[in-house]
């Protein structure tokens, strides 16, 4: 797809118009408005002159906020809460394993 970007989500979602896309046996076709899923973008081609753009510098020096950001901070805190309905074992098992009667 090539075109020009109207909106950028966080999750990578793009919103496009005026469109040219190229199909894999090398046919082009033109798109008012293209919308494409975050998950399903392999990559981006940005004009070299965004390189310098404010928007697209790492921020420093961050203060406090998050304990941690990405998606290993969320497994880390879902390993730490554990699974369930609270309480050690569950559904018969014991401190020895599975209970015998």
């Amino acid at each position: 797809y090539r075109g020009k970007l109207l909106e950028a989500e966080d999750n990578m979602n793009v919103q496009m118009e005026a469109c040219t896309v190229t199909y894999r046996n090398g046919q082009t076709a033109r798109l008012e408005n293209v919308f494409i899923r975050g998950s399903k973008i392999r990559f981006l081609i940005l004009p070299d002159m965004l390189k310098n753009a404010p928007m697209f510098k790492n921020m420093t020096g961050r203060k406090g906020g998050a304990a941690g950001s990405g998606k290993s901070a969320i497994l880390r805190a879902q390993a730490a809460r554990g699974r369930g309905r609270g309480g050690r074992g569950g559904r018969g098992w014991g401190p020895g394993g599975p209970m015998r009667r």
